[in-house]
């Protein structure tokens, strides 16, 4: 078995792709822009963030239709170089919520919502101390 993605369920399809793609600088696999879904990909690794139009999957599941409320879930990205990247997407307009901070003795990070209200936890490991 193997994680193919996350997939998020999203009422403003083209915000969240914009967020996912020009915000955070993930690469889309198709160019689906309206939706109804799309992966996206970091640079590195297989696995991705995908988006699913919420109206499209209700004409599955009838429970969708209701609007979604609370936080449902937490994409988490790696990154490098967490200052910088979290400079980068502020000018592509995204707001950090919280960080860059320490959070544990070999991880930083940063916290910010896409268009949705779905929070983003951004994180730079760090090496062991000791």
């Amino acid at each position: 078995m193997e994680l193919a993605q996350v997939r998020l369920l999203v009422s403003d399809f083209s915000a969240c792709y914009r967020f996912y793609g020009e915000v955070l600088g993930l690469k889309p696999q198709s160019g689906a822009a309206n939706g109804p879904y799309e992966k996206f990909s970091p640079a590195a690794g297989s696995a991705g963030v995908a988006l699913q139009d919420r109206a499209a999957m209700a004409e599955v599941l009838d429970e969708l239709a209701d609007a979604a409320t609370g936080h449902r879930s937490l994409v988490v990205l790696r990154v490098d170089r967490l200052n910088a990247y979290c400079e980068e997407i502020t000018l592509r307009g995204a707001t950090v919520l919280h960080g860059p901070a320490v959070m544990t003795d070999r991880m930083r990070a940063a916290h910010l919502k896409d268009p949705e209200g779905n929070l983003v936890e951004l994180q730079e490991w760090q090496l062991l101390r000791g």
